[in-house]
Order: C-alpha cells, then sequence, then structure tokens
C-alpha cells in the first residue's frame, strides 16, 4: 500500500512545519545500517546530493535548471554509474541501458562484446542500447571515454460521461474537431481491437512486452477509449475526446501491468520511425517510474525529448503518488519519470466531483505533485479530469477478472489516476492538430497551458471513504501547473508562440527563502506580454493570496516567490525507501486509484 498522511479535519489547512539544517545534515551524515539495500544508499545519496543542491543553487545553464548540460565527457566512473547499480552482486549479470556520448561506433560495440557484454537491442534515439553485461565488468565500461551513462532496464508500471464536459470537448466535437487524420500512439498494455468502441480505430499493433500483443490487461485499452472511443456501446455517453483519431497500439506492459524501460524506449522509437507512415502527432505515455537520476541522463527522458524533436507531442501522466509523506513532503516532489522531463505535457489528475459543472473541480488528492527529483523542474504541466473516468473494458483481462467492482457494465470499466488524465490531453492535443496541423509539440503544449483554467480554491480538505484518511491539498504551481484543461479555449484561442515550451525549474535561495522560476534560452514564456508567467499559470504562481509556505508574507517580485522556510526545501529527501515502486503498484487497477474508482475520493 502507499503511504499517506493522515489528518485531522479542521476549517483552515495544516501546514507544513520547517525543518533544520541540523537534522537533516546529521540524518544525512549517519552511517547506513549494515545490510542497507542498493535502493536505500540511492535513496540517501539523493538526499545528500539535492541538499547540496540547496547550497548551491541552480541558475541558467547547470544541472538542475531546465535545459541543463550533460555531464561532461571526462566525467568520473562514479558519475556515469546510476545509483541504483551500486551494491549489485559481482557474480551477476545485469539488463543495463548503455549511453554512448555519441552515435555508436562498432569500436564502442566491441568493447562491450570484449567485456563479456552482448547487444540486445539498440537505440538510436539515444545513442545507445540495452546490453546483457557482467556486472563485475560495469566499472570497467564506465570509465571508457565513449560512454556516456550506464543505467539498469528499470522497470515501469502503468499509472467519459462527467469528464468530457469537464474539458469542454463535448461542445468541440459538435464543432467538427475530432481529431480525424491524427494519428496517437498508446505505449501501454495494448488495445484490445475487438471491442466495438476502440477497435475500429486501431491502425497498427506491435508488441515489445513478453507475451501476446492483445492486452491481456485492460489499462491500454482503457485509456485508448479515453483518447477516441466511439461510445458505440453506451449511445455516445462515453464517447472520448478525439473519436475521429487514428490508434498506433505499442504494447510495453505485460498482464499484470509491468513493463521495463527498454520496452518502452523501443516503443517511442518506432513511433518515430512510423510518423510519416501513420502521421503520428502525439504519443500517450500513461505509465511511470521512480526519477534516479537528472533528466538529462534518465533514457526514459532522453527518449521522449528525442520523440518531441522529431515534431510529436508527447503527454506523460505525473504519476499517483500525491498523498505519499514518507519523506514529510506532504507528495510534493513525487513526479514520475519520464514525467519529469522538461520537453514534455505532464498531466496530474482532476476530480469533477461527478458534476458537470467545473466550479466544484479540485486536483485529486493521490495526483502527483511538484518539482521534480534532482532537477526542480515545475510540474505537471497542467491538469485533466482522472477521478472515476469510465472507459472502454477489456473483456476477460487483468481489471476485468481482478475487479469486478469497478465494471460498470460488461463494455466499460471506472478507473481513477493519472493515467486516465493524460489521455484527455493527448486527445485535446489531436484536435488541435486536426484544427492547426502546423502546430509544433512546443506551441500545442504552450497553447494548452495559457488556456487552461486557473481558478482554484487556495486549498481544500478531504476525507478518503475508504480509507477514512482526511487529506489537505493546496492548489499551487506544484498540484495545478498552469491550470485545468479547457479543449474549447484552447481550440478558440490564436495564439502562437514563437521558442520553445520547455518548463521551468524552481530554484531557492536558502539564505532568503526566496524562490525563482528559471527559464532556459529562447522559451516561449517569462517576460512578455502575452506569455508572461502570471498569464500562464495564473495566480498558482503566487500561492493565491494566503500564507501558505512558512511564515513569510506571500507576494510576486517578477517571477520570483517567497515562501519561506518550507518542507520542501527543507527535507530534501523526497524519495524515501517506503515510496512503494513494485510490481504490485499498477497505475489505474490498485492503491490509490482503485479505492478512489471505488468511491473513495
Amino acid at each position: 500500500m502507499i503511504n499517506s498522511s493522515s489528518r485531522k479535519k479542521s476549517d483552515s489547512p495544516e501546514l507544513p512545519k520547517s525543518t533544520t539544517w541540523g537534522l537533516l545534515i546529521s540524518s544525512l551524515s549517519q552511517p547506513l545500517p549494515k545490510g542497507t539495500t542498493p535502493r536505500a544508499t540511492s535513496t540517501r545519496i539523493l538526499g545528500l546530493f539535492m541538499a547540496l543542491l540547496l547550497v548551491f543553487p541552480a541558475v541558467p545553464g547547470t544541472v538542475g535548471a531546465a535545459g541543463a548540460k550533460d555531464l561532461p565527457p571526462q566525467a568520473s566512473e562514479q558519475a556515469r554509474l546510476a545509483r541504483d547499480l551500486e551494491g549489485i552482486d559481482s557474480n551477476s549479470t545485469a539488463d543495463v541501458i548503455i549511453q554512448f556520448t555519441r552515435p555508436p561506433q562498432r569500436e564502442d560495440f566491441v568493447a562491450v562484446e570484449k567485456s563479456g557484454g552482448k547487444l540486445k537491442r539498440s537505440f538510436e534515439v539515444i545513442n545507445g542500447g540495452l546490453f546483457s553485461v557482467p556486472a563485475q565488468a560495469l566499472k570497467g565500461l564506465a570509465h571508457n571515454p565513449n560512454v556516456r551513462f550506464i543505467s539498469p532496464d528499470r522497470s515501469v508500471q502503468a499509472t467519459m460521461d462527467y469528464s468530457r464536459p469537464a474539458t469542454g470537448a463535448d461542445i468541440a466535437q459538435t464543432s467538427g474537431w475530432n481529431g480525424s487524420g491524427i494519428g496517437v500512439a498508446i505505449i501501454d498494455s495494448g488495445i484490445e481491437t475487438t471491442h466495438q468502441d476502440v477497435g475500429s480505430r486501431v491502425v497498427y499493433v506491435q508488441n515489445f512486452a513478453s507475451d501476446s500483443y492483445r492486452d491481456t490487461h485492460g489499462h491500454g485499452t482503457h485509456v485508448a477509449s479515453i483518447v477516441a472511443g466511439l461510445g458505440n456501446k453506451s449511445l455516445g455517453l462515453y464517447k472520448g475526446i478525439a473519436p475521429g483519431a487514428n490508434l498506433l497500439s505499442l504494447r510495453v506492459l505485460d498482464s499484470v501491468g509491468v513493463g521495463s524501460d527498454s520496452g518502452t524506449i523501443s516503443a517511442i522509437q518506432r513511433a518515430i520511425e512510423l510518423k510519416a507512415t501513420y502521421n503520428i502527432r502525439v504519443i500517450n505515455l500513461s505509465l511511470g517510474r521512480q526519477v534516479y537520476e537528472s533528466h538529462t541522463l534518465d533514457p526514459m527522458c532522453l527518449a521522449v525529448k528525442a520523440a518531441w524533436q522529431a515534431g510529436i507531442v508527447v503527454v506523460v501522466a505525473a504519476g499517483n503518488q500525491g498523498r505519499n509523506n514518507s519523506a514529510g513532503t506532504n507528495g510534493y516532489g513525487t513526479i514520475a519519470s519520464p514525467g519529469n522531463s522538461p520537453y514534455v505535457i505532464t498531466v496530474g489528475a482532476l476530480n469533477t466531483k461527478q458534476t458537470l459543472s467545473v466550479s466544484d473541480d479540485v486536483v485529486a488528492t493521490y495526483s502527483s505533485k511538484g518539482p521534480t527529483a534532482y532537477d526542480y523542474v515545475v510540474k505537471p504541466d497542467l491538469v485533466a479530469p482522472g477521478n472515476r473516468v469510465v472507459g472502454s473494458l477489456d473483456p476477460g483481462g487483468y481489471l476485468d477478472t481482478h475487479y469486478p467492482q469497478l465494471k460498470v457494465n460488461s463494455y466499460y470499466i471506472r478507473l481513477s489516476g493519472t493515467s486516465m488524465a493524460t489521455p484527455m490531453v493527448s486527445g485535446a492535443a489531436a484536435l488541435l492538430l486536426q484544427k492547426e496541423p502546423n502546430l509544433t509539440p512546443d506551441q500545442v503544449k504552450a497553447r494548452l497551458m495559457k488556456t487552461a483554467r486557473k481558478a482554484f480554491p487556495a486549498s481544500y480538505t478531504t476525507t478518503d471513504s475508504t480509507t477514512g484518511e482526511t487529506f489537505t491539498v493546496q492548489h499551487d504551481i506544484f498540484t495545478v501547473g498552469a491550470g485545468a484543461l479547457d479543449v474549447l479555449a484552447a481550440l478558440s484561442s490564436q495564439d502562437v508562440g514563437s521558442g520553445s515550451a520547455l518548463s521551468p525549474t524552481a530554484v531557492q535561495d536558502p539564505a532568503t527563502g526566496q524562490v525563482n522560476l528559471v527559464y532556459a534560452n529562447g522559451v516561449i514564456w517569462g517576460t512578455s506580454v502575452i506569455w508572461g508567467t502570471s498569464v500562464v499559470w495564473g495566480t498558482s504562481v503566487i500561492w493565491g493570496t494566503s500564507v501558505i509556505w512558512g511564515t513569510s508574507n506571500t507576494e510576486v517580485n517578477g517571477t520570483a516567490v517567497i515562501w519561506g522556510t518550507s518542507v520542501i526545501w527543507g527535507t530534501s529527501v523526497i524519495w524515501g525507501t517506503s515510496v512503494i515502486w513494485g510490481t504490485s503498484v499498477i497505475w489505474g487497477t490498485y492503491s490509490p486509484e482503485a479505492l478512489c474508482a471505488n468511491g473513495g475520493e
């Protein structure tokens, strides 16, 4: 189960308490217990690394800022080995992703072969590949100046009755915008092609998982129906956002909803290769895993960056760790990879309260919050309906057989999570690109963020009816991003940005408590009247009108935000050892999503 923060219900939100440097330094300086696992070691080092960032805040062009520079070729072998490879059994053989400093040459593969390694799959999109390598050879390979970074082949997991009206998509469809001609690649557990709502929309199928190309799980079929479901079995009630779009099923999650970095990267690479053939303009990734390093080194982040640069809008789930208080951050700093990439559109989940009105919409308590680990990138970029969303049911799949209580009928199932919010935005992107096919991924991202609905209460308190736990959620830049998806407003807008739409980085000066949003060079937003910070992010930039963090007054000073000494910057250890990212955590099927889908939120 995911560790949650239980609070007493009150008239005012409980505020985070400041942490002291003494406690932090003491914690990080304690010797590791005997028998500490590699993961715990990684977590401790992560905390120390982030603590150092507090002392030396990032500036444009340094690691920790959007558009950060890569590690130099002369980086030490330790810097070239992912932290979660530390402590690996030297007698074992590991599947690792090796990135090279250039497009791989024959001599690079020969060097790996001489160490006993074997190439299993090549990844041109990240100048690397998946290799099986003796663990004892890893340090030697990391010493090779042509090797940029080595990381394990990590595991990834999977993350419209009220939803379409909440986004304005129903009105957009009556105006003739349905995503026709746009290809959307669904990188997930597959799509059940026999389902009458989505089967006819599938134009390509390929399997990168370990078993059948069919969706034996059900997560991908549900996600696909939110993008382009026809609603045939519901008289149009459960129609998707862009029912005219073409779907490509790139299966990377197996029958229990688990996949790998290598499978996901392979699918992204295939989508890039098929872009022209199927007019693939959007990739949907309703999956993720823990962040282990900077986005400049993370192989999945590099793959989505390559897709973005190839002209494909990449939409990624933020994650479902918003209730996790294991590190004392109240769920802040829990964005999943590859949602930590500043290039992609990272989506959090909105709770529509099952009403047609948007006035009562709030961010779901489980929706992961920014900033991102290591880099402090401002995420999510926006939020969309993700709670109790009805979509197509894969008959006989894992969800059908293991969660019958979530079924609406024989054709539909009700799920919750950022996995469900993500395809809402993917569908919206398809509508925009149908209307304005010359828009770049950056222009689509900027348009969706600028036109997002920004009216939220400063905070709200709710009790989970299933677990009895009470949560207080603040609506700020790290929970709602630029606001809630508004499809109609995006289609009606004529604003087109001329730069990149990299998400900014939040940097705090520990001496003053002042936090600035740092922008990479050439970005759309920041200083202009049309694309200024307050225009894109609204009042969430200044955290509403109340004092939420620390004891200092909340005010705006250019792009600076005064937070005082907050738990986010004081604690540093965002990913505690109790954060569960095991195979039982499947977005859309298990805690907290299944609980919420069963009436928990």
